[in-house]
């Protein structure tokens, strides 16, 4: 147990860092990205460039293995298609990203380097709660 949690520490602390030195923790970034009828910065279009195919490489590789570095079975795609729960999920982080700038990986991270992100954790933090509770889960 104690490998797991330092790995999900270090690929945390990783992702944070990608996150800081491509400046997607500056929610106005990300809003710069969004408004394509200002002006538009498409910095985060070519930060999502960079990572698909790092993530699809890396993807292939373990697909081979069969197995995650620390061994366990590779999670397989999800099932069920679409319903209300996705749906109310995508409305409810679309809204957050577009009015805050802001989506939970890059929020965390930013808590290093600006503390006011902190309401805006807990808000999420709740929401999330809520919605475990309020939306029914798939059998």
């Amino acid at each position: 147990m104690r490998t797991r949690a330092l790995s999900a520490l270090l690929a945390g602390l990783l992702f944070g860092c990608g996150l800081a030195l491509s400046g997607m923790v500056n929610p106005a970034k990300v809003l710069g990205f969004l408004d394509i009828g200002g002006d538009w910065d498409p910095s985060l279009a070519g930060v999502m460039a960079a990572a698909i195919p790092v993530t699809a490489l890396m993807y292939r590789l373990a697909v081979r293995r069969g197995r995650t570095l620390l061994g366990g079975a590779l999670p397989g795609p999800a099932t069920g298609g679409v319903d209300t729960r996705l749906l109310a999920g995508a409305a409810i982080f679309g809204l957050g990203w577009g009015l805050a700038g802001l989506c939970p990986g890059p929020a965390i991270a930013d808590l290093a380097l600006q503390p006011g992100v902190l309401l805006f954790v807990v808000a999420m933090a709740i929401g999330m709660r809520v919605a475990d509770r309020w939306l029914p889960r798939k059998s």
